[in-house]
């Protein structure tokens, strides 16, 4: 799982933090890549879709027209430093996944614990800015939130020794969750089926700590031959954790976001600030291989044809300037 621990947070901050579903941080290699929903290309937004946000129920109220959902600032609860990036959006979901199937869902294993923990899971759509300025949805339609109705399969596990500084094992960490009906409006999005190697080009689609849906380009992998997951320079954070990673070149799946480097540290005024790296620098973050779970997700007419997916071009995704490089990490 995925943590924000490495920063010392007060208590007040603590509470009005989503309840993330964390453990190692991950953070920001060379430039920010990530842009909002309403930044990207038209065919990245059509992808975007079929990400979904993870919510505790009790932050997803249902009314006559619809659900509210129970968001805190981003900035506030962190205690962000003036002109960080999105600080004036709002935070609520804990984990990120992707449609694979009419009602299938991909996350990450620490994400979905167990029944107990899937009854009580929200999934959101749409949950994301439209235009600048947006701090995110307040409210959705009935048709965009789901339950999970169960499990279909779920790993969390590593080679024995095999383990980070914070003792988590490192290895495949995955869950294919069924919803409690068939997701309209949404399309299941292919995944790729052959093999990935290092260099290859990647994104990321997800909720980093609990955020509107964030799209982020620029990145490749570092290392494909790691046992069940392999290691690239996504930027990413707590709340990316199961969102889904793509290939550039094909636009399939190619992995599921699990773990990865330190997300914020204590600036030298005081405040908080992400934790940033040179694009070959720190740790990586590791994503699960679909390839692990890949027989148990239905083919989908996207993985014969990439027609509807091939002019996504990531070019798009414009890095916005480099945060000041942080000095100070919390333990």
């Amino acid at each position: 799982m995925k943590t924000i621990t490495k920063i010392i947070l007060s208590a007040a901050a603590v509470l009005v933090l989503p309840v993330l579903s964390l453990a190692q941080g991950r953070s920001i290699y060379g430039a920010d890549n990530r842009l909002d929903f309403y930044e990207a290309s038209a065919d990245m937004k059509v992808l975007s879709l079929s990400v979904v946000s993870f919510w505790k129920s009790a932050k997803v109220v249902e009314y006559d027209g619809g659900y509210s959902l129970t968001t805190k600032p981003f900035g506030d609860a962190l205690g962000l430093c003036p002109g960080e990036k999105f600080r004036d959006q709002f935070v609520g979901a804990f984990c990120s996944g992707s449609l694979v199937g009419e009602d299938l869902v991909i996350t990450a294993g620490h994400c979905v614990k167990d029944e107990t923990g899937c009854a009580d899971t929200r999934l959101v759509f749409g949950f994301l800015v439209n235009s600048a300025g947006g701090t995110g949805p307040s409210t959705v339609a009935k048709s965009e939130v789901y339950k999970c109705a169960k499990i279909v399969k779920r790993f969390l596990g590593g080679e024995p020794g095999s383990a980070n500084p914070a003792g988590q094992a490192l290895g495949p960490d995955y869950a294919l969750i069924q919803l409690d009906r068939k997701v309209k409006g949404h399309k299941p999005l292919p995944i790729n089926r052959g093999a990935l190697a290092k260099g290859a080009k990647v994104f990321v689609i997800g909720h980093p700590v609990g955020l509107p849906l964030k799209v982020a380009g620029d990145a490749s992998v570092r290392d494909a031959s790691k046992k069940g997951y392999f290691v690239a320079d996504l930027d990413t954070f707590g709340g990316n954790s199961g969102s889904p990673v793509f290939n550039a070149s094909t636009k399939k799946i190619e992995g599921i976001l699990v773990r990865g480097d330190t997300d914020f540290v204590k600036s030298p005024a005081g405040c908080t600030t992400m934790a940033t790296y040179e694009q070959t620098g720190g740790r990586g973050e590791d994503v699960t291989k679909i390839s692990e779970l890949a027989a148990f997700i239905p083919k989908v007419a996207g993985e014969k044809s990439t027609t509807e997916y091939q002019n996504v071009n990531t070019k798009n995704l414009a890095p916005a300037a480099t945060p000041p490089a942080a000095n100070v990490r919390f333990q």
